[in-house]
């Protein structure tokens, strides 16, 4: 019988025994991958207790990861120096995704008030957008800042399936793919972009602005690219399918490679998978829980965070986030 397409981690991994180098949590799956891992750095977990963690952010100059705990209405804030997480906003308005802008400001993703809003630097709070076409947004999920300063977000609707990540509701608007512009005023209506996804969820560009990847963790459980050009997408396709389990949230590293966090798919395949810019699946990294959302962070930004479950881990790597 051939071996199983994920095999099960040692179940020695997450305990208290000392484990050998280099770290086999880091599954070199072609040789491509082989370069970015290092023979002497581990996956860590971080931080841990929450109920269901997502949206990590670097904060580089505050020396600070942000990620929000959805159920539990909080934005928190791990600290790199001393490993203590504190309490960054309470309530969040059940927030999912974030990220930055080019001026450093916080772009956030709101189940429970169905908007997607920006934190100015004096702590005031900014709505980009709330509707479409004047109908309520569903619930925004995860967002992008591209080269140009636009903001992409994504509506798939999972905050309002219930009451646990926002308030139970039924959808106004079909789920889809929105653009804000950059040069648009303050609560500007947002373009829809794509509308033929399932559930459009995690998103990213890649270094150069000019692939979009979009995850569908609905009914194809696969990522989706699209040509960019002049703020309009083109010719979407399939990149990579996701099976038995799904993606979530996705970030390009320097060399346009995608590390996906995937979840779903039991032990072996949950925590990230990674794909060259051709869509072969390069390499792994096995986490004991579903992983949700990545970022790059660290002072060089070779410092990979993902958002698993109830847990925040991290590894260094011989690569950079774009």
């Amino acid at each position: 019988m051939p071996p199983p397409p994920f095999p099960p981690m040692p179940p020695t991994r997450w305990s208290d025994a000392p484990a050998r180098y280099p770290d086999p949590a880091l599954r070199v799956l072609d040789s491509r991958f082989a370069r970015y891992v290092l023979f002497n750095a581990a996956v860590e977990r971080v931080a841990e207790g929450f109920r269901w963690v997502e949206g990590p952010v670097w904060i580089g100059d505050h020396g600070c990861l942000l990620f929000s705990d959805i159920p539990a209405d909080r934005l928190l804030r791990w600290d790199a120096t001393s490993g203590l997480v504190t309490v960054f906003r309470d309530p969040s308005h059940h927030a999912n995704g974030n990220t930055r802008d080019h001026e450093g400001r916080l772009i956030t993703c709101e189940h429970a008030t169905r908007r997607v809003t920006r934190t100015e630097h004096d702590g005031s709070i900014t709505v980009l957008a709330d509707s479409y076409d004047g109908t309520r947004l569903n619930a925004p999920n995860d967002v992008v800042v591209g080269p140009d300063g636009a903001v992409w977000f994504t509506d798939p609707g999972y905050g309002i399936l219930s009451d646990y990540e926002g308030g139970k509701a039924p959808a106004e608007l079909p789920t889809a793919v929105y653009r804000i512009p950059p040069d648009a005023g303050r609560g500007a209506e947002p373009e829809r972009v794509v509308d033929d996804v399932d559930r459009p969820n995690g998103l990213c560009l890649s270094p150069d602005g000019a692939r979009l990847y979009l995850v569908d963790s609905g009914a194809s459980r696969s990522i989706r690219v699209y040509d960019v050009a002049d703020g309009r997408l083109a010719d979407g396709r399939p990149f990579a399918d996701m099976s038995p389990g799904t993606s979530d949230g996705v970030r390009c590293d320097e060399d346009g490679n995608l590390w996906s966090a995937a979840g779903g798919g039991g032990d072996g395949y949950d925590g990230v998978h990674v794909f060259d810019p051709d869509g072969t699946r390069i390499g792994q990294i096995v986490l004991p829980e579903s992983c949700a959302n990545l970022c790059f962070g660290g002072l060089r930004r070779n410092r990979l965070f993902m958002a698993a479950s109830r847990s925040v881990y991290a590894v260094y790597l011989n690569t950079r986030g774009a």
